[in-house]
């Protein structure tokens, strides 16, 4: 039997990144949820290893670079201590820091691979952004795209190549970041492909792509990509999300792979969060990723 390697939750308290700020208060909804406590006595082994607030003063962008550098260090620590980092954001800027932290565990022995859930592409820079919104481009940054303060974050870029990135669920995205993923050639499932194929068939073929030719891979999953009825605590919810019944299925016992370097959860909102499901489908995703 493969031993479960402790998992170690680093919150990002940050939703600087983010049009709708909630979510800044989503890793303290979890604390002090008791889901660590429930988890714990479910025979999981998940411990709190850190959280991370951004600076009261400065511009975004250096709010949030300031940030991710500190997150990015404690993701390689846990990494490189033999846990298994789960970063629960705040606002997706943080997967710049996450994944920056987990390709820099990897850098000696090889890239890392990604699966982005998300109902958004979360792939604009600077020049084809509406919003303006930093956690509208974390995944262009990670490919080596965007403002080179948070391109060159660790002190190399880019931090992973188009051939080992996957999306997954999406359904809402803007021609500028659907252009450069396109020209990138990273492969896309979108929703329909998702409904069409199902979640288990679509996730194998993620699961190969981010593991083949790469040190180690990760999942990042952005709360919007479930149906806004099972997640309705996001700031940017979208119709015809996934079930996430039917994704916990797919996680069950993922922890368990060596070569799974960090998972990430992002965009919780909790002021928008109706009867706790939000946190319950949380909930559910941890209990599946740790069990075997």
């Amino acid at each position: 039997m493969v031993q479960m390697r402790p998992i170690q939750i680093i919150a990002a308290a940050s939703g600087v990144g983010a049009r709708d700020p909630g979510c800044a208060k989503g890793p303290d909804a979890v604390w002090y949820s008791g889901l660590l406590s429930r988890l714990n006595r479910q025979g999981l082994d998940i411990s709190w290893r850190k959280t991370l607030r951004p600076g009261p003063t400065g511009a975004p962008l250096s709010i949030i670079q300031d940030l991710n550098e500190h997150l990015a260090q404690q993701v390689c620590d846990s990494a490189a201590s033999g846990h298994l980092p789960l970063v629960v954001g705040g606002d997706h800027s943080c997967a710049i820091g996450t994944w920056s932290g987990a390709a820099l565990a990897l850098k000696q022995r090889g890239p890392l691979g990604l699966v982005w859930i998300d109902a958004h592409m979360d792939s604009h820079t600077p020049e084809t952004t509406p919003s303006g919104a930093i956690h509208g481009m974390p995944l262009a940054v990670l490919l080596g795209y965007g403002a080179q303060e948070l391109v060159n974050l660790a002190g190399f870029s880019p931090k992973l190549l188009p051939r080992h990135v996957c999306l997954v669920g999406v359904r809402s995205y803007e021609p500028g970041e659907a252009e450069l993923l396109q020209r990138l050639g990273v492969r896309v499932f979108f929703m329909a492909e998702v409904k069409q194929r199902g979640i288990g068939s679509v996730m194998a073929e993620a699961f190969a792509i981010a593991r083949n030719g790469t040190a180690g891979f990760g999942i990042s999953i952005d709360l919007d990509a479930f149906s806004p009825r099972e997640s309705p605590g996001v700031g940017t919810p979208v119709r015809n999300g996934l079930d996430h019944l039917e994704l916990d299925r797919v996680l069950r016992g993922i922890g368990e792979l060596a070569d799974l370097v960090a998972v990430e959860l992002a965009e919780f909102n909790p002021l928008r969060d109706h009867d706790n499901r939000t946190l319950e489908l949380i909930e559910d995703l941890l209990s599946a990723i740790s069990r075997g």
